[in-house]
């Protein structure tokens, strides 16, 4: 064993003579401590509001969506579909309908998303999962599964066969409009069930069969606006990408589930660095006690460091015995932060200590990254900090 570390040691875990010092390390040291733990529970509590809001997206947007990227629709060939059902990565393909259009129920109005699906929709997105009333719609029917808002907003409820749910949708074409009558195709829906997602996925959508959206936008049998599948077990999603690609000649835009909500993985991360950011200028200040600490230490052993440079210790020894000894009060205030913070997230977890509603506990993720981030801004500081400190020893300092 060396000899500045046999010193920081006993340094670290021997008390001076001095009061003052012993209450300064103290408190670097509790500083370090408490700086790791909220740095830690922090980044835990992004990790599980990141998990909470991204459920939302697991739970409604497919592995894949292939879309036209330089039209509303897109034809799909029997050759395409052929090579799709013998795909190697794609386990389950659905073919959707989405089109803006006019919904009126009981002389209320309001502007929706229809989204045409087929019966194997719900085998490809767990939409179904989130009926909060009622049940999912029936293939070849006009009953449809309206969002929980779109249903508030129209005062609507299920089984009302005194009043339809009427739709109108613009006809293409071109030219100007001389009958109004004639400018819309309408249909009469039948609200089988409502879903209850999120305040704006609850406004969005009002589900139908992909047969009516079809009539009702003049589409061709094989004529849908997207496609959204579902990947095997063991595929890989850049696989699956250049087997699309191949598919489909590279004239279809493909997305995945990351890429349909980029804004909202954008959003979070940006949140998750700057909160990072703000805890870690919080260890920086902590570390200020730290410097001021092995500085007094320093002050506090000139004598002995003198003693120590005429038996023939090097400056640069005498410099790593508190870049040791700091080093290690980082170190280990590091890992009882760790401690305490893992401690409370797995309380948190269990117990649901901090409620965000009456039912609803805080959301909050323990992750191994989360532990090596925390642990190697603590070390990394912490030894920037002991350097700055020792760095005060010098020959002008011992004569």
């Amino acid at each position: 064993m060396n000899f500045p570390f046999y010193i920081a040691r006993r340094y670290t875990i021997s008390f001076s003579k001095s009061t003052a010092i012993n209450i300064i390390t103290g408190i670097a040291t509790v500083g370090i401590i408490v700086s790791a733990m909220a740095l830690f529970v922090v980044l835990s509590v992004f990790s599980g509001l990141r998990e909470f809001s991204l459920s939302f997206a697991n739970d409604t947007d497919p592995d894949f969506k292939i879309t036209n990227p330089v039209g509303k629709s897109l034809t799909l060939s029997a050759e395409q579909e052929n090579r799709l059902k013998q795909s190697k990565n794609i386990a389950l393909y659905s073919k959707t309908i989405e089109e803006r259009v006019l919904f009126s129920f009981n002389g209320k109005q309001e502007v929706a998303y229809l989204k045409g699906v087929d019966s194997i929709f719900k085998k490809t997105n767990p939409f179904e999962k989130k009926i909060y009333a009622g049940q999912w719609l029936a293939p070849n029917t006009s009953q449809v599964v309206v969002g929980y808002g779109i249903a508030n907003k129209l005062s609507m409820g299920l089984f009302d066969f005194n009043n339809h749910l009427e739709v109108f949708v613009p006809k293409p074409g071109k030219g100007a409009i001389e009958d109004p009558s004639e400018a819309f195709n309408e249909a009469f829906l039948t609200p089988i069930g409502i879903y209850a997602i999120n305040d704006d996925l609850d406004r969005k959508y009002v589900f139908a069969d992909l047969t009516l959206a079809q009539e009702l936008l003049q589409y061709k049998p094989n004529q849908v606006t997207a496609l959204e599948m579902k990947l095997k077990p063991d595929a890989t999603e850049e696989a699956a990408i250049t087997e699309l690609e191949t598919i489909f000649d590279s004239k279809a835009q493909i997305k995945t589930r990351a890429q349909l909500n980029d804004s909202l993985y954008k959003m979070l991360n940006t949140e998750n660095i700057a909160v990072y950011l703000i805890f870690t200028l919080v260890i920086i200040v902590a570390l200020f006690n730290l410097v001021g600490a092995l500085i007094m230490m320093i002050l506090d052993k000139k004598a002995n460091l003198k003693t120590l440079f005429n038996l023939g210790a090097e400056i640069q020894h005498l410099r790593n015995i508190f870049l040791l000894q700091g080093s290690l009060l980082t170190f280990f205030g590091g890992i009882i932060g760790l401690l305490l913070g893992i401690a409370f997230v797995i309380l948190q977890q269990q117990f649901a200590l901090i409620m965000i509603t009456p039912s609803m506990a805080y959301p909050i993720q323990l992750e191994v990254l989360n532990v090596l981030i925390v642990l190697g801004t603590i070390i990394a500081l912490g030894l920037i900090a002991s350097w700055i400190a020792s760095s005060r020893v010098s020959k002008n300092l011992l004569d």
